[in-house]
């Protein structure tokens, strides 16, 4: 069984769940739609591009007066008026998406297929936000029925040590829960146990340490080079002391930068589908859509919401 086809049943055997989504104007998102449809509710802000049965269509007028209020008073800290909150939810469906969760209609969000992940993200952070100090994300890669996660390609530019150990034990944790496989995290750089010195090279090793004192039950190494850490032959030369031993599933970026650059390349080198941003550490699920994500990937994540909104994830 492949990966999404063990995602849909495990989401067929609980409670449907409903998912918001604010492109219903995307032909992409529209196919998605009738791709998860029967394992989920849908509910679509503003237009649908095609009529689609079952799936529900909220006007943002029918709850504007009430959300506007509710907004207000979460933002008003923040200088905005009554105004603003109004202009905010008639024509950012991202805001009033995020107001729809926080009133419990629907269970997650997912977003971004045509809008920058700032658009998407900036409103969830202010409005659903993180449980704890630090939001980041992950992408769920299948490379020939193979899965990998990769973090953080989306959200964090330069995390330090505390921030990138933080990464990798939440990583760890989202691998385990939506595989069922354990995660075998390798905190990637340009040396491997040693080989390479340099400030970057300092925060990985950094971060590796704390991140085995957050979680010490987790399998966690680095700092690893990325063939070493995915390339067993390769390993056994460059770190022949690793636990992996080149079996890595979860890989934990230095940067945004080699982080979203790394998941691209794999993406258009190989076959790989792509599944995210999904977000890690908010209140509530949300997650974010790559604009180069095809229809099959957008379902991809509206299940994988799902499947986080459930009340044992």
């Amino acid at each position: 069984m492949n990966f999404l086809e063990n995602i849909k049943r495990l989401v067929s055997n609980k409670e449907k769940k409903t998912i918001i989504l604010t492109e219903g104007e995307d032909q992409r998102v529209v196919e998605a739609i009738e791709k998860v449809k029967d394992y989920c509710n849908i509910l679509v802000i503003g237009k649908l591009l095609k009529n689609i049965e079952g799936v529900k269509i909220i006007d943002p007028l029918e709850y504007i007066d009430s959300f506007s209020k509710e907004l207000y008073e979460l933002r008003k800290h923040k200088g905005i008026t009554i105004e603003d909150a109004k202009n905010l939810l008639m024509n950012n469906y991202m805001y009033f998406a995020c107001m729809l969760l926080l009133n419990n209609i629907g269970d997650g969000i997912v977003s971004g297929a045509c809008h920058t992940s700032k658009d998407t993200i900036k409103p969830a952070l202010e409005l659903i936000k993180g449980k704890d100090k630090l939001v980041s994300s992950c992408f769920i890669m299948d490379i020939n029925n193979k899965i990998y996660l990769f973090s953080d390609a989306a959200l964090n530019p330069n995390p330090s040590s505390e921030e990138l150990a933080l990464i990798g034990v939440e990583s760890s944790h989202t691998y385990k829960k939506l595989t069922g496989i354990d995660s075998k995290a390798c905190f990637l750089s340009y040396s491997s146990f040693g080989s390479g010195k340099g400030e970057s090279v300092d925060k990985v090793k950094e971060a590796v340490k704390l991140a085995k004192d957050i979680d010490s039950s987790l399998l966690i190494e680095g700092e690893m080079q990325v063939d070493a850490a995915l390339n067993a032959s390769v390993c056994d030369r460059k770190a022949p002391d690793s636990i992996i031993k080149g079996e890595a599933n979860v890989l934990i970026f230095p940067d945004l930068n080699s982080g979203n650059i790394g998941y691209k390349l794999v993406k258009e080198f190989t076959n790989a589908k792509c599944y995210g941003p999904l977000l890690q550490g908010l209140n509530k699920p949300v997650n974010d859509l790559s604009r180069g994500s095809n229809s099959d990937e957008i379902a991809g994540v509206i299940l994988l919401t799902c499947l986080e909104s459930l009340d044992n994830f």
